[in-house]
């Protein structure tokens, strides 16, 4: 007697929970919290991702792809059901909504310093495409960068235009001797945004590390 012919594996099969709870819920969190902003006077706003962000998103869920740290086929194939393939639809929208929150909330709103930032990212995600890193390589790559992206706009800039900095405002001060800091145009966040964005991006990087990728 003939056995029925089954379908062979995407990739190799991964957690169903993964791909329809913990991975939309983390990309969803992300996405909302990423959009977040709390003024230094308490005052709550949320801000959706700029056209840029959203571009840059995408271009970096590309990289993922390409690096194999995101297979696409095991979210959505012919060999999976209607089902599941509308619970990988909704993991890709949310890793690509989260990305371009994170861009944005890295980056600053306006100013000189927005294009800086946002030429560095186009900067950075060329170079990517071009070298092809691995997924390891890619997600180190990525932390280095949104890491840096932070502490450069929570830590460092938020110290320079804090009235009562310390030590770190009149180092950044001589620095930038004879620069005016309104030619940066950078509006500073409450300190409560910095956290949240802290959160955020540790949630975002625990998100990239769960993606379907490739095996072995």
């Amino acid at each position: 007697m003939n056995q029925p012919l089954l379908p062979p594996p995407v990739e190799g099969d991964w957690p169903v929970a993964r791909e329809a709870i913990t991975l939309p819920l983390l990309l969803l969190t992300v996405a909302a919290l990423g959009g977040v902003r709390v003024a230094q006077g308490g005052a709550l706003s949320l801000v959706p991702p700029a056209l840029m962000s959203l571009i840059l998103a995408t271009v970096l869920v590309g990289a993922l792809v390409r690096s194999r740290a995101l297979v696409p086929g095991r979210l959505v194939h012919d060999h999976r059901t209607p089902l599941e393939n509308s619970s990988g639809v909704v993991v890709l929208v949310s890793l690509l909504a989260a990305t371009a929150q994170v861009f944005a909330l890295v980056t600053p709103a306006s100013g000189l310093l927005a294009f800086v930032f946002t030429t560095f990212f186009v900067l950075l995600l060329w170079n990517t495409l071009a070298v092809e890193p691995d997924r390891r390589q890619l997600l180190r790559s990525l932390l280095v960068v949104f890491g840096g992206a932070f502490v450069l706009k929570f830590v460092v800039l938020s110290a320079l235009y804090e009235p009562q900095g310390g030590l770190l405002r009149r180092v950044m001060l001589t620095l930038l001797e004879g620069v005016s800091l309104g030619t940066l145009g950078f509006v500073p966040d409450g300190a409560t945004t910095g956290y949240l964005a802290f959160v955020t991006l540790a949630l975002y990087f625990v998100a990239l590390v769960l993606l379907p990728g490739r095996r072995g």
